[in-house]
């Protein structure tokens, strides 16, 4: 049972990385989102910014999913959702709800492979 649900956190995760960022290569490319998404957000992320980031969600959410390199996707997203969840709260509100599940997962994860940050810990 305790191993069932890092993998489920995993995949949730993954799904919303991915879904996040395919979601904001379609605003990108000028057509409606399929997923809601915070306008706020979008103006905040204008040109290479929102590439990078909605890039960074896709791959990541690719290695979650996958369950490859997980330590190192879990690397990538701390800031995302750090920034994701402090922008919640402070700008845009009212999707403040799907940044705290961002961010009680990605703690979850980051505890569930803290054996893998070890090593980062040592002196």
């Amino acid at each position: 049972m305790t191993r069932t649900l890092p993998v489920f956190a995993r995949i949730i995760l993954g799904l919303i990385l991915l879904g996040a960022g395919v979601n904001g290569y379609i605003v990108l490319f000028g057509f409606e989102p399929i997923f809601p998404t915070s306008p706020a957000a979008m103006k905040l992320l204008q040109g290479y910014l929102l590439v990078l980031v909605k890039t960074v969600e896709i791959i990541c959410g690719l290695l979650f999913l996958t369950n490859r390199f997980v330590p190192l996707a879990l690397t990538a997203t701390a800031p995302l959702a750090v920034n994701i969840l402090t922008f919640h709260l402070f700008v845009d509100p009212d999707m403040l709800t799907m940044g705290l599940i961002v961010a009680i997962l990605e703690v979850y994860l980051l505890w569930s492979y803290r054996r893998s940050f070890r090593q980062l810990m040592t002196m």
